[in-house]
């Protein structure tokens, strides 16, 4: 363990600039190195020294997938990309023509997927609210000024848009008072999500001053907080100086009468196992929080069903709730990632079917797509035609919500734009879209 003899250790972040000696620590030539901080350069790297001394197998760290998870491949982008990028950092080329660079790089990444700069910003008297977005009519996410940041990066977070310094990519807002009264403008929102970033970045005092103005708002029946804090600095709630203080606060949401749920993401079963992360999920739950799990199915870090059921299995015996396996979006380095959706739906049944019931709370594999979160339900043969079958498991427009539908068959499709309908001209979201709100 890291601890020292008090029993807390203070929080030490790695960024860029540690980036180089790290790895050398993971057996990389200079040549390899060059192109891995090439890539850098346009993804946002970040992780800290519980990641790097308790996560991380380093012996193999090439294969270790918490390695995988948080630093950055030299292959994540395209070649020459990567090699011009690389050209410029051994030219010591100045860092406003390899920021250029870097950008041009990023506008082709697809940094703001599923329409949210367009279609999930909020209004009030028909000026846009910054650091919301209200994509369904019963929940609204919230993106606080300070908490647009994490204890480290995912290297495919599919928000690597908010962490790379460009303001026009970043959702953010400190106006508590503008988010409550949009919230009392629309009865119908009963849940907010608290998100970035991560939430948990925050202190104790910060968060407070955006979660307790919720409480009094009587229509609000659960205030949800995503965050990776339990799996990369599960200290916040243990041996931090605020723990208590922030454990308090969430005792003063459940006592007022919200659902307050932890949406917590873990990647990898390697991330339950410290004794650090059991303390830390005990004492949130005594909070009388909830804890539901979610994470999206990444090449080369977790497609294997038997990781799965490790991860339900132990999480659920932990008290926390499976929820979703999501499909990596379309944003970023999607093609390194992506699995393809039939063999992903693959990973999922055959996961599925080797836990209790009481897992089966997971649903999946689920895209986070423009019209919603479309779920890949099975393959199946009608009419002498393969098909996907396929369901909204939340949408826009809430008459689609458990509609199914079908598209056919591709071993090779990745996302919904990757999909033809089957049996129709096209899907039903389609047919809506000049009804989706705005």
């Amino acid at each position: 363990m890291i601890l020292n003899q008090a029993g807390t250790r203070r929080f030490k972040a790695y960024t860029s600039k540690h980036l180089d000696e790290l790895l050398q620590r993971a057996g990389l030539g200079d040549e390899e190195r060059l192109k891995v901080r090439a890539v850098a350069t346009v993804l946002p790297f970040r992780t800290n020294a519980y990641v790097v001394e308790e996560l991380i197998d380093w012996s193999a760290a090439l294969d270790d997938p918490i390695y995988r998870l948080v630093f950055p491949q030299e292959d994540m982008l395209p070649a020459e990309d990567v090699a011009r990028l690389a050209d410029l950092l051994k030219a010591e080329a100045p860092n406003a023509e390899i920021q250029a660079e870097a950008n041009r790089v990023r506008a082709q990444l697809n940094p703001h997927p599923a329409g949210q700069k367009e279609l999930n910003v909020p209004k009030i008297d028909d000026e846009p609210v910054p650091g919301m977005q209200h994509k369904y009519p019963e929940t609204v996410l919230f993106f606080p000024k300070q908490g647009q940041t994490c204890h480290a990066y995912c290297t495919y977070c599919f928000r690597w848009a908010q962490f790379v310094g460009d303001a026009d990519l970043k959702f953010a807002s400190d106006d508590i008072g503008q988010m409550v009264s949009y919230l009392r403008g629309h009865p119908e929102v009963t849940s907010v999500l608290i998100t970035g970033g991560d939430a948990m970045i925050m202190g104790e005092p910060v968060i407070r001053r955006y979660i307790e103005p919720l409480l009094e708002l009587e229509q609000l029946e659960s205030i949800r907080i995503g965050t990776k804090a339990l799996a990369y600095w599960p200290q916040r709630f243990v041996t931090d100086p605020d723990a208590d203080a922030t454990l308090g606060l969430f005792e003063e949401v459940t006592n007022a009468g919200k659902n307050l749920a932890f949406m917590a993401h873990f990647s990898h079963p390697r991330e339950l196992e410290s004794p650090l992360v059991e303390s830390a999920v005990k004492r949130i739950l005594g909070s009388g929080a909830t804890i539901r799990t979610q994470a999206p199915l990444i090449r080369s870090i977790n497609d294997d069903p038997a990781v799965w059921e490790r991860m339900w299995r132990r999480q659920l015996r932990m008290g926390m709730i499976p929820y979703y396996m999501f499909v990596e979006r379309d944003t970023g380095p999607q093609d390194y990632f992506a699995v393809p959706l039939a063999r992903a739906y693959e990973i999922f049944r055959d996961a599925y079917a080797s836990v209790s019931g009481l897992c089966r709370t997971v649903r999946g594999p689920s895209m986070s797509a423009t019209p919603g979160k479309v779920c890949v339900d099975g393959v199946t043969e009608i009419a002498g035609e393969r098909v996907f079958m396929l369901h909204l498991i939340q949408a826009r427009d809430p008459s689609l919500v458990g509609r199914p539908f079908f598209a056919r068959y591709d071993p090779t499709a990745v996302w919904l734009s990757d999909l033809r309908p089957a049996f129709a001209d096209r899907f039903p979201f389609e047919q809506e879209e000049a009804l989706l709100p705005v």
